[in-house]
């Protein structure tokens, strides 16, 4: 991983995951006896080129999150702070609170629990030559464009897209200049990337693999296990 001292992970866990349709907030549900999102924070805590990694949260969940950290001896944990009010404006604080001499930064889902880190990897060495890059893998299905009475408008060539994960990887000061700009003109985007995109600059895909699931529905549980178990090799 390049300049592996100065790699900082951003960690964004702070949704209340209301498709979930439980009263638990979904990055605290339990998987293979831990919460998911701390099988996430012990996904990168793992990775030599990590540095840091600041945890984002709910304000109501950072005393807890704190407890993790301890608990489970996430030494690389730097910073858990309480979010903003959308997913952009927790990683702006998450920017911020990264510390000093952070050159290059991943973005990643706390509900994400398993990203492999040959891809993280290979992720953060594109990223050093293009200054941005994301994981991703082709879309398997024919994808619809569909108006707003459900009928379909188009149906675009599956060659060309795209289902994107994280961690989504950047060169520190090119995603601060893109968070700044989205933040000044009153823009939200759906993912660090498209931020990025908005300054003009070149986003590399890296392909991933279908495990690395972002635990959404009760339909991602059952799932989840059964990769911990059979991809990852671990059970409770």
């Amino acid at each position: 991983m390049v300049n592996a001292a100065a790699w900082g992970v951003i960690i964004v866990a702070a949704g209340k995951g209301t498709r979930m349709g439980t009263q638990e907030s979904k990055q605290y549900l339990q998987l293979g006896g831990k919460p998911i999102v701390v099988h996430t924070l012990e996904t990168f805590e793992r990775m030599i080129g990590v540095s840091s990694i600041v945890l984002v949260t709910g304000e109501a969940d950072v005393a807890r999150c704190r407890q993790y950290v301890e608990q489970y001896g996430l030494h690389k944990v730097t910073a858990v702070i309480a979010g903003g009010r959308e997913r952009q404006h927790s990683v702006r604080l998450g920017l911020n609170a990264l510390p000093t001499g952070t050159e290059w930064v991943m973005v990643h889902d706390g509900v994400r629990p398993f990203a492999k880190e040959t891809h993280v990897r290979m992720c953060a060495e594109r990223a050093a030559v293009t200054d941005a890059a994301v994981l991703a893998v082709p879309v398997k299905d024919t994808i619809k464009v569909v108006d707003a009475e459900g009928v379909i408008q188009g149906t675009p060539d599956r060659s060309s897209l795209w289902a994107i994960q994280t961690p989504q990887a950047f060169r520190l000061a090119v995603l601060q200049k893109a968070h700044e700009e989205a933040e000044a003109d009153g823009f939200l985007g759906t993912d660090d990337a498209m931020l990025v995109e908005r300054l003009g600059c070149r986003v590399a895909v890296v392909e991933s693999d279908y495990y690395n699931i972002k635990i959404t529905t009760p339909e991602d549980l059952p799932w989840a296990e059964w990769i911990l178990e059979h991809v990852w090799g671990r059970s409770e």
